[in-house]
């Protein structure tokens, strides 16, 4: 059975390049990667591509509601096409993370962010697997709401291609090996993880 890529994002053509869409931009690495288009279903809402990942086929899916309505369409998917919230790997911007990083977990606190929040909610439970995909740190003094909505400044551009390449890798390894392996390979060493802070909105 197929299993779920959800990246989070806000639809429009004003979000398409900011921060906070950086799970559908890896969303689409990986369906140009697989030569799959999107397209909008009436099964929810929203826009689904299904791409050959090795042997498997993952659908990718983008939801077409904002970032704080976005848990109903989660599940909806989840009842659609019958799958258990550990074969969903949520992908998801992460604006406490250093540009360039990802971390994977099977839980773990929204840490602000309105999607996960959302997604907890629907669910009554914070277990279910996300890839963090680090545009961090904000400058210092900076809204966090108008960070993740402004688009990627100059370094950010140059070091963007290889991060949704590798946030699109690690997805696939996901998709293939499982959880705990793509933990295993694709997260910061422990002596390389900084030290995740106090949880701030977004």
């Amino acid at each position: 059975m197929a299993r779920i890529l959800f990246g989070l994002g806000n639809p429009g053509a004003k979000y398409e390049q900011t921060r906070h869409n950086a799970g559908w931009q890896v969303l689409d690495v990986i369906a140009a990667r697989a030569g799959a288009s999107f397209k909008k279903t009436r099964l929810f809402k929203g826009e689904v591509a299904d791409a050959r990942v090795g042997d498997e086929v993952v659908r990718l899916i983008k939801p077409h509601s904002y970032m704080n309505l976005v848990g109903p369409v989660y599940l909806r998917c989840l009842d659609v096409y019958d799958l258990a919230p550990e074969e969903a790997l949520v992908l998801v911007d992460d604006f406490q993370l250093e540009m360039g990083r990802l971390r994977l977990r099977g839980r773990g606190r929204h840490g602000g962010h309105n999607g996960l929040k959302s997604i907890e909610q629907i669910l009554n439970t914070a277990q279910y697997p996300r890839l963090k995909i680090g545009i961090g740190p904000a400058p210092a003094g900076a809204r966090w709401a108008d960070y993740v909505l402004r688009g990627y400044d100059r370094r950010q551009k140059e070091a963007l291609p290889e991060l949704l390449a590798r946030g699109a890798d690690a997805s696939e390894f996901w998709v293939q090996a499982g959880l705990t392996e793509a933990m295993n390979r694709y997260n910061p060493k422990a002596a390389e993880a900084p030290e995740e802070p106090p949880e701030k909105p977004a």
